[in-house]
Parts: structure tokens; sequence; C-alpha cells
């Protein structure tokens, strides 16, 4: 007689610890009602196949599933993607990391100084009602995107950042893509969500900057042509009306957590 001992119970803390993150990551992602479909499609094959042993609906079922993988990774190639960037990112395993090393002053002094001109540029602008929409890497990579806008490849500078997004520019409808401390490319076309809960108020801009956190773990900061406010989207959710204040300090936390 089998009994339930440690291995099982890692077993099944395993399983809940990976459908958890899965349902946090397409609920970020704003397709959290395609997971709650596969979830009841696999519900349904365990106690037609397994369980009640109902040959006939559990043969269909069974062909589907061996099918269900590959439709899987076609859906939701850009999630499984994120995921595995994630999952091997340096974030996962940082305290691995603060054994051995010390976090270098050098590195702070140099994310604060890019985080400042991006401040001062967003508070000039936010005076001026320009528009604006900034886009900040993490660790899964964009250049993707950056391919849709023309290549800078510049130093983060308060003025370029003005320039670009200045109302005659020819850069100024598209984002601005910063990784590695630079600004890699500007006039990109972002993925534009359709989730229906954003409020109708909010333009272009708005939607582009909450697709991008949906679709990557980028942290995008709009600033609004009508009204001048500033906003962030992150990991699918998106934050309003922020001041210069506010803007600063979640960077700088952006900033050490991906240390």
């Amino acid at each position: 007689m089998d009994f339930f001992g440690i291995k099982d119970a890692f077993d099944i803390l395993l399983v809940a610890l990976l459908l958890y993150y899965l349902y946090r990551l397409m609920k970020e992602s704003g397709v959290i009602n395609i997971f709650y479909g596969v979830m009841a499609f696999i519900v349904v094959w365990v106690i037609a196949s397994q369980m009640l042993e109902m040959r006939l609906t559990g043969t269909i079922l069974d062909k589907f599933m061996n099918i269900g993988l590959l439709v899987l990774v076609i859906l939701f190639q850009d999630q499984l993607k994120r995921f595995l960037v994630e999952l091997g990112s340096q974030k996962r395993w940082r305290f691995l990391r603060k054994l051995f090393h010390h976090q270098s002053k050098d590195i702070d002094e140099a994310s604060h100084h890019w985080i400042m001109a991006i401040v001062r540029a967003c508070m000039n602008m936010s005076k001026s009602k320009t528009g604006a929409l900034i886009v900040i890497q993490q660790d899964v990579p964009l250049e993707n995107y950056e391919n849709t806008g023309d290549k800078i490849d510049a130093s983060i500078n308060s003025r370029l950042i003005e320039n670009i997004f200045f109302k005659n520019s020819p850069l100024h409808d598209g984002a601005m893509i910063i990784a590695n401390n630079r600004i890699k490319a500007a006039g990109c076309i972002l993925p534009v969500s359709h989730d229906t809960s954003i409020p109708r108020s909010l333009g272009l801009r708005h939607r582009s900057a909450l697709g991008i956190s949906q679709a990557t773990d980028a942290l995008a900061i709009v600033v609004s042509e009508e009204t001048g406010n500033i906003s962030i989207a992150y990991k699918g959710n998106i934050n309003m009306r922020l001041s210069t204040t506010d803007l600063e300090q979640r960077l700088n936390r952006l900033v050490v957590e991906s240390k």
C-alpha cells in the first residue's frame, strides 16, 4: 500500500507553484480567460478519461491533448518566452549573488544619473504637455520592437529625450526604447492592449504602454499630450497621475530589483 510521503507533498507543491506562476503571468498579459479555458478543459479530460473511464469521450479528448501542447506554444509564444527569460533571470537568483558579491557603488551612481535624466525630461515635457512614450528594457529583450523604429544607440540625456519627442520631430509619435543604460531606438511600434477594463479616456500611448508591459517585463513611461500627466505601466498594470518624485522613486526601485 502506498503512503503519502514527503516526495508527494513536494510534487504537489511544485505543481501548485507552477500553476500559480502561470496564472499570474497570464493575468498580467491580459489573457487570463484563455488560461481559465485551458484549465477547464484539463479538468474535464481528467474526469472523463481517468476517473470515469469514458472510452469514447476520453479517446477524443486524448487526441486533443496530444496536439494541445503545440497549440499552446503557438498561442502563447510571447508569454512562454517571457516565462523562460524570467525563470533564468538574475532576479530569481540574486540571493546567491549577495552571498558572494557586494553591490557596486559605481553601478548605483551610473543608474541614478540616467534615471534623473529621464525624470527631468518627463518633468519638462509634462509642463509643456509634450506627449512621450519611453520603454525601459529589463530581462526580456526588445530587439524586435527596436527594429520597428530608427536606431539611435546614444547615451541617455534629458535634452535628447525632449528633442526626440518635440511635436515637430519625425520620431515623436513612436516609442523610445532604453536598454543597457542607453537609448537604443525611437519611433518604435509597440503592441496595443485590447483589455476592455482600460478607461476609454486613455489614448494610444497609454494602450501601447500597457500592451508592452503585458507582452514583456519592460516598464513604460507615458506623458500625456492632453493633460501632461505622467503614468507608468508595469506588469499589466498602469499607475496614472504620478509626480516626478513618484517617478524617481519607482525607477530607483526598479533598478534595485533588477540587480
